[in-house]
């Protein structure tokens, strides 16, 4: 029989664990970050690849996060940076093998959950450039306000503000909506 000082002992071994933050975050963000990383890349296999890459990076740092609730944060940013990676990669893979890419196809899953219109906001938001994708699909999806795009994202808060205008502008365009 274990011996309540055991039983304790055993409970204060895993709040020692340095990587507990870190698998408390994937516990808890991991699903939100892959839906993030799809917005941007357009393909579930390759932002399920982004975000895996991300933890796996992160765990190889841990002695280095400290600040765990910076580590969210950092999470989202290297989310955000790995998006873009694997975007040019994919323009490069365009380029070298000479082939016009066309946005993978959504699951046939997701293809009937999503309505007409769902689809046409996510088409047109595939087709916005890079930095306006990111900027909306972190004001809208996240609910990331100024501040914290433009520390995810590495710009100004008056370059997030004028992005996002652009995108929105872009997007009612797109959709054949007046502003």
């Amino acid at each position: 029989m274990e011996t309540e000082e055991a039983v304790a002992e055993g409970a204060g071994a895993e709040d020692d664990d340095p990587a507990a933050p870190l698998v408390a975050l994937f516990a808890d963000h991991h699903v939100a970050l892959v839906r993030m990383a799809l917005l941007i890349v357009g393909d579930r296999p390759t932002a399920e690849d982004v975000v895996q890459e991300v933890f796996i990076a992160m765990h190889g740092r841990l002695e280095r996060l400290h600040d765990h609730d910076r580590m969210l944060p950092y999470a989202r940013k290297a989310v955000i940076n790995r998006c873009r990676t694997a975007l040019r990669r994919r323009k490069l893979a365009e380029r070298l093998h000479r082939r016009h890419y066309e946005p993978p196809v959504w699951s046939a899953e997701s293809a009937v959950l999503l309505d007409e219109e769902h689809r046409e906001v996510l088409h047109a938001l595939r087709s916005l450039p890079g930095r306006q994708r990111e900027v909306l699909v972190l004001r809208f999806y996240l609910g990331l306000d100024e501040a914290q795009i433009a520390e995810v994202t590495g710009i100004s808060c008056g370059t997030v503000k004028s992005t996002s205008s652009r995108a929105l502008a872009a997007l009612a365009r797109k959709l054949g909506e007046d502003q």
